[in-house]
């Protein structure tokens, strides 16, 4: 049986998982994903699970953060004064935004921490930091 290799366009369907069984993710309820292994269209430990598999094949891998989506970054919280933020905006945890940086990129943002004087913004992706353990089945290859 063909088993799925760099280069090749699949389809599969997964569940994501954290380390306390909570599902992050899945396309369990929608269709399948599709993408080209070795393009870097996923994370790098996802694709790197996919390669080898066969059509039908459901396989359960854990991904360390570090090929996932990287350490969480204390760099990338930041605390600003809260008389910085607009007038319109109303801040409180768990919003998300999107920021516009000195040289016009877009930087999205999670507001993590509300005070009287300031508001913590998290710049990390969600899943920064954290292990992830996916069940990938492959539906297809292309």
């Amino acid at each position: 049986m063909r088993q799925a290799e760099n280069g090749d366009t699949v389809r599969v369907h997964y569940t994501g998982r954290l380390d306390d069984g909570t599902i992050f993710d899945s396309s369990r309820d929608r269709e399948s994903i599709k993408f080209t292994l070795g393009r870097g269209q996923l994370i790098k430990g996802f694709e790197d699970a996919v390669v080898g598999m066969s059509v039908g094949e459901v396989k359960t891998v854990r991904i360390p953060s570090d090929e996932a989506y990287g350490p969480h970054r204390e760099e990338l919280v930041l605390r600003v004064p809260r008389a910085q933020f607009p007038p319109n905006i109303e801040p409180r945890k768990g919003l998300a935004l999107s920021i516009r940086q000195p040289d016009g990129g877009i930087m999205e943002v999670e507001i993590t921490e509300v005070s009287e004087d300031s508001v913590t913004l998290d710049a990390n992706h969600p899943l920064a930091g954290k292990d992830l353990t996916f069940e990938i089945e492959l539906v297809e290859i292309a």
